[in-house]
């Protein structure tokens, strides 16, 4: 496999999954803004899809707040499996925060689904004034040496993984006894919320 190249001439756009780590307390803002920076050194044309992070960290309001504002599903990972995804750049610091020496880049992977790769690896946000509280990767269908794609699907995977759970946020959260719905991966932002919640970095 080669990494997909950007802009490719007659090339869909990008439809991308995107890792986060995050430390507590993390402005949406301030992930948002690493996702754009991000987005652009890729390609111009390309769109994320779905976040996706460690279940420790499923549950921080900024996480959740920045898929909610770019209308996707936010996807959760044990930290197990994020653990057991091959990475460039593992580190000690989140093995030791959140159970697994990567949060962004495997959880990227992982998300994007059977046979994608990093299509931009791990990179820290640049708050003014304080330490970075967010990471970022970006992952996508690979593409083949004849040029075809791994993943020809709108969206991530549709299951990116067993133990993968979506949380969706709403600014109208379900009423109890009330049903919750699934969004669909890529889909727009639905109008509650869906379960699931594990940790994340």
């Amino acid at each position: 496999m080669s990494r997909r190249a950007a802009g490719d001439a007659g090339a869909e756009p990008l439809r991308l999954a995107a890792g986060v780590g995050a430390r507590p307390g993390v402005p949406a803002g301030e992930v948002l803004e690493l996702l754009r920076d991000a987005l652009a050194a890729v390609d111009g044309g390309a769109r994320i899809v779905a976040l996706a992070t460690v279940a420790a960290r499923a549950a921080e309001p900024g996480l959740r707040a920045a898929a909610h504002r770019l209308g996707v599903p936010l996807l959760s990972f044990p930290a197990a499996e994020l653990a057991a995804v091959g990475v460039p750049e593992p580190s000690a610091v989140a093995a030791a925060a959140v159970g697994t020496p990567s949060v962004a880049e495997a959880a990227a992977l992982l998300a994007a689904g059977p046979g994608a790769e990093l299509v931009a690896g791990k990179r820290k946000s640049a708050p003014r004034g304080r330490p970075a509280r967010a990471t970022c990767a970006l992952a996508g269908p690979a593409v083949t040496d004849k040029g075809g794609r791994t993943a020809e699907r709108e969206g991530a995977a549709e299951a990116p993984s067993r133990a993968a759970d979506i949380v969706m946020t709403s600014s109208h959260p379900p009423q109890p006894g009330s049903s919750r719905r699934t969004a669909a991966v890529g889909g727009p932002a639905p109008d509650s919320t869906t379960t699931g919640t594990k940790e994340t970095q």
